[in-house]
């Protein structure tokens, strides 16, 4: 290995680093999982499935994988969940915030209404998944981290839409097939904002600590389960034309939990088909 490799090999290398992804059974935290795997990571996966998918269970042969069955809403939960990890392993160092509310058009819900008829106990549940999971798993981790006096990284999942407001154009077409109306909610939006505001406000907390917080909004990845109706009018509305392969934000992962990234806190990297911002 010549001294360049070298020194790309261990800034990104995440030497047996304890990291804990939640909804890790899904199809962003797997591609999470993976990379973390390959960087070297000891990965904890928080999800509410009993069972791991047949990808990660896969995985867990031949790598330090370790499965929880943990609702991130309960602190309870995973306050045992890292306790037992810290047994096992050591104090996650690495925490990626991934769980979330599933809001997709192929997967129409109560929340998928005109505002004006927007039940209330939706909202509440949004934000109890979208944002205060993530608060509660950012601190029992962090609280740890500090009283341990170890260094680590939180990475935030918000997404494009708590920057930029959904076109409801693009899912027009649904009412015109007989497909029934889907609108993309505004609970998911404010909830994925006021984590992008969380994660500012714990950055300026923390990085005394040496611990960085920071959060990643992703744009639309493509899925073979939805109407190609919508994925074109995606598509009309992204400067690349296209939406994104599910791997592609594995680098993004990587390297807000590396060292490559050190000097980074309180950042929003936006990634969404051409447009990438800090």
């Amino acid at each position: 290995m010549s001294g360049d490799q070298k020194y790309i090999y261990e800034l990104f290398n995440l030497g047996e680093r304890v990291a804990v992804v939640t909804g890790g059974m899904g199809r962003f935290g797997t591609e999470d999982a993976k990379i973390l795997l390959k960087a070297n990571a000891r990965v904890a996966i928080f999800d509410i499935a009993d069972e791991p998918n047949e990808e990660l269970a896969g995985l867990a042969k031949d790598n330090l994988l370790r499965f929880y069955t943990v609702d991130v809403t309960k602190e309870e939960q995973v306050k045992e969940a890292v306790s037992k990890i810290e047994k096992e392993w050591d104090a996650p160092s690495i925490l990626v915030n991934n769980a979330g509310w599933r809001a997709s058009p192929n997967e129409v819900s109560r929340a998928s209404v005109p505002f004006q008829e927007y039940p209330m106990d939706v909202w509440d549940e949004v934000f109890r998944i979208n944002t205060t999971g993530a608060a509660i798993c950012a601190k029992v981790v962090g609280g740890r981290l500090i009283e341990r006096k170890k260094p680590g990284v939180i990475i935030n999942i918000a997404s494009h839409y708590a920057l930029v407001s959904p076109d409801q154009r693009i899912y027009a077409y649904r009412e015109a097939k007989g497909k029934g109306r889907f609108v993309k909610d505004a609970s998911y939006s404010a909830s994925k904002a006021a984590l992008i505001a969380m994660t500012r406000d714990l950055a300026t907390q923390w990085a005394p600590y040496g611990i960085r917080v920071v959060a990643l909004a992703p744009g639309g990845a493509f899925n073979s389960k939805s109407d190609q109706e919508f994925v074109e009018q995606y598509n009309l509305r992204v400067p690349l034309g296209r939406m994104a392969r599910v791997d592609e934000y594995n680098a993004a992962i990587l390297f807000l939990a590396s060292d490559a990234s050190s000097y980074m806190t309180g950042s929003t990297l936006v990634m969404d088909g051409g447009w990438t911002a800090w």
